[in-house]
């Protein structure tokens, strides 16, 4: 199992790219399940989950073929519209095949979904969308079948909480079905708007993406496209943590500014500098000492629960005390613990979590939880006295291009240990 060993107190500074995103990518690759065309799919990030996702559309009956981060997948014909457990266990996105295979032949089976044990991510907000479709639904041993021999039909889907996948595999599910569908509380994620932009293209009629109201006519079959996926907001993300973490100056290119607006709001509250050098270009400098600054996820516009924990290693370097709020996940502070091990002060109360700063952290062994608490800890190691050794970094894999690489061109002192 692979390592992370990091020395902390370098300032990172030069230029880090921003690659493609993940959850835009998984959704995408989901779409080409609707046609029996080629659809390529450009700047795919080369990350575990992907490798994952193209893995399970091969199994089904795709032809993938790789070059670099281009992707061209075909699928002529659905083989066997199963999505098995032993292949996506570690991965939360198995789900958004269901819609698609439904719509397309007919039914589906699909294992339910595996990944990071940051709480529930109830699935069961797809299958009443998918009933109201038309889909009759069974689960048991572990999976999820989907039947739909009449297809699947137009109607009016009220969402009871925001879900950004279960959005995702409703406009999927609803591109082929008879007469129109309108998501209403849909999730505003420029993940949803790409992936129903990649659609647009495919020949589906897609109104309102990227607002809390979509509406989808219905068409007989989708046609092949090429679609160039959209630069990682998460990951652009934990770079301007990074950059701000270790009083460094760091430039983040190839990203969309406006995508991070929400924790670049919170950023400069803490006293780093943010400047837009250009239309995908993000500079960021501590040129202060940090200070707390309170924090509350929220779905998008709102700060991402994806950034909360990096946010948190960066309130461990504030002067003060920062109170961070979760209202997305119930269990995603996991991270805490791991962070209090290199010295940091954090006390979890409920959602909320307390953090004094500003704390000297210490080199220590930690163990990743999750693929954003893998992150938080990279980013305290960056500034932790010694050395810190990172274990479990397969969940980082899964969302982050050689991040160690990354870091390391901008002056981080990291290295992989096999």
């Amino acid at each position: 199992m692979d390592k992370f060993v990091v020395k902390g107190g370098v300032p990172l500074e030069g230029k880090i790219a921003t690659s493609g995103a993940k959850n835009s990518a998984l959704p995408a690759l989901a779409a080409t399940l609707l046609t029996d065309e080629p659809v390529l799919l450009r700047r795919i990030p080369r990350v575990r989950d992907v490798r994952t996702m193209q893995r399970l559309l091969v199994d089904i009956g795709a032809g993938a073929e790789v070059d670099g981060e281009s992707v061209r997948i075909q699928v002529r014909e659905v083989r066997s519209p199963e999505a098995p457990y032993e292949l996506v266990k570690t991965m939360r996105a198995s789900s958004l095949v269901l819609g698609p295979l439904v719509a397309r032949a007919g039914r589906a089976r699909v294992s339910l979904p595996g990944g990071c044990a940051i709480g529930a991510r109830p699935i069961n907000l797809h299958l009443v969308g998918l009933e109201q479709l038309g889909a009759q639904i069974q689960q048991a041993h572990g999976y999820v079948e989907a039947v739909a021999p009449q297809g699947l039909r137009g109607t009016t889907v009220r969402f009871e909480r925001i879900t950004v996948t279960g959005t995702e595999d409703l406009i999927m599910a609803a591109a082929l079905a008879r007469g129109t569908t309108v998501l209403e509380n849909a999730a505003r994620e420029p993940e949803v708007s790409d992936l129903a932009a990649l659609l647009l293209k495919m020949g589906a009629k897609i109104e309102g993406a990227g607002t809390s109201t979509v509406r989808i006519e219905g068409v007989q079959q989708l046609r092949g496209a090429e679609h160039t996926i959209i630069p990682d907001r998460i990951e652009a993300g934990t770079f301007l943590v990074a950059g701000a973490i270790t009083g460094g100056d760091l430039t983040v290119t190839g990203c969309i500014p406006e995508h991070n607006a929400a924790l670049i709001t919170r950023l400069r509250a803490a006293g780093a500098e943010i400047t837009e050098v250009d239309s995908s270009t993000l500079r960021v400098r501590a040129v202060r000492g940090l200070r707390s600054a309170d924090v509350t996820t929220e779905e998008y516009p709102g700060f991402p629960t994806d950034l909360q924990a990096q946010y948190m290693a960066l309130m461990t370097q504030a002067e003060g005390i920062a109170i961070i709020t979760e209202t997305i996940f119930e269990n995603r502070f996991m991270h805490a613990q791991e962070l209090a091990r290199m010295g940091a002060n954090i006390r979890l109360e409920g959602n909320q979590a307390i953090v004094a700063g500003r704390k000297e952290l210490t080199g220590a062994g930690v163990i990743a939880s999750d693929l954003r608490a893998s992150a938080s800890l990279v980013l305290a190691a960056l500034v932790a006295r010694g050395e810190t050794v990172i274990d479990r970094v397969y969940h980082i894999d899964r969302g982050y291009e050689k991040i160690e690489g990354k870091l390391a061109a901008v002056g981080a002192q990291i290295r992989r240990i096999e």
